[in-house]
């Protein structure tokens, strides 16, 4: 338990060699989505800008597989304002050439002065249990990550609970944000409320879509999360994301089941 790889290494210039801690279950080759959806995330939140700025709503396509290996990153704004303003940022396989992955981010003003009232937690804040990964499932990023479970399991088919933090720097030698922490953990929805046997079928996400509260405290991140399915090759997976004050975010996924 616990790689001690970060998931990617700075080159200079925006790109980064990605590490085998990225690596997602269903391919050691491919990334899981977590870490390219946080160093999307890093992007758009290093953009230059004015007035302190937090991501309200973010979402990611997956145009293909992420390959481990050499990616570059790019950002920019799409539409400034003095209030709300729209980001966007692409994730480029350099060996190939081509995007591997897009997000747009729409970031608001920072602030703790709204009326809000935080929604309490599902179950009282605790350690939860150390389960092992299904064995049909490769390491990588399921490694770098210390889970505690609450209830449910990848190999119970049905809604799971369960407690989540990275144990290692996204980008090496540089501590996450809240949000970036977030998004490294909120693509892990649809592993956690497995609907299916993982070593029969394969759930693969083609986007994520997350819409953030306010910025999560601490390491620790809550995932309640529970797969839909349709009657074809469609899925959805949604979750409700806390920290031990509450709720912070919600996120869905769209999935394609395929046999294995």
């Amino acid at each position: 338990m616990g790689c001690m790889q970060p998931f990617y290494l700075p080159l200079g210039d925006n790109r980064y060699a990605s590490q085998q801690s990225t690596a997602g279950p269903w391919d050691p080759d491919s990334q899981h989505g977590g870490p390219p959806a946080a160093l999307l995330t890093r992007a758009v939140e290093r953009l230059e800008r004015d007035t302190d700025r937090v991501v309200g709503r973010f979402t990611m396509e997956l145009l293909g597989p992420v390959p481990l290996g050499l990616l570059e990153v790019t950002a920019s704004v799409v539409r400034p304002g003095r209030t709300v303003e729209l980001c966007e940022a692409s994730l480029y396989d350099v060996a190939r050439g081509r995007a591997v992955a897009t997000a747009r981010a729409w970031l608001f003003p920072h602030g703790q002065d709204g009326p809000g009232i935080p929604e309490p937690l599902p179950h009282t804040f605790g350690d939860g249990e150390r389960h092992d990964r299904p064995r049909v499932w490769h390491g990588g990023y399921l490694d770098a990550v210390d889970w505690r479970w609450i209830h449910g399991d990848v190999e119970q088919p049905g809604p799971g609970l369960v407690w989540m933090r990275p144990t290692v720097d996204l980008v090496a030698g540089e501590p996450m944000s809240p949000v970036q922490r977030l998004m490294s953990c909120v693509d892990s929805a649809s592993g956690v409320s497995a609907a299916l046997d993982p070593a029969k079928w394969a759930f693969l996400n083609t986007d994520l879509s997350v819409h953030v509260l306010r910025p999560p405290a601490g390491e620790w991140l809550c995932l309640d999360a529970e797969t839909t399915l349709g009657d074809g090759r469609v899925g959805l997976a949604a979750s409700s994301v806390y920290d031990e004050r509450g709720l912070v975010a919600r996120s869905s996924q769209a999935l394609l089941i395929a046999q294995r």
